[in-house]
């Protein structure tokens, strides 16, 4: 039969391992762990189709006078993001 002593430490041991498996669990559930999101622009990109070896960009207005142009850098995920104001979006 275990110990008092024994008996605590396990069961701590278990909670501890619970709380991290709970914890862990929703970086899995959310791929990139993004902020809450109050509206969405599902309006379609242009996109800006380069040679091999350089960066395709892609622009769309965000509704307010400005432009966001994207590219991503290779295949590690980094990417770029310039967002100058354009007339030709309306408010």
């Amino acid at each position: 039969m275990l110990s008092t002593r024994k008996r605590i430490a396990a069961a701590v041991a278990a909670g501890i391992a619970v709380l991290s498996l709970s914890a862990c669990g929703a970086d899995f559930m959310e791929e990139f762990n993004d902020a809450s999101v109050s509206s969405n622009n599902d309006k379609p990109a242009e996109t800006y189709s380069f040679p091999d070896g350089f960066t395709n960009v892609a622009s769309k207005c965000d509704n307010h006078g400005n432009r966001i142009f994207v590219t991503r850098i290779a295949n590690d995920g980094r990417g770029i993001a310039v967002v100058p104001n354009d007339p030709s979006c309306n408010n």
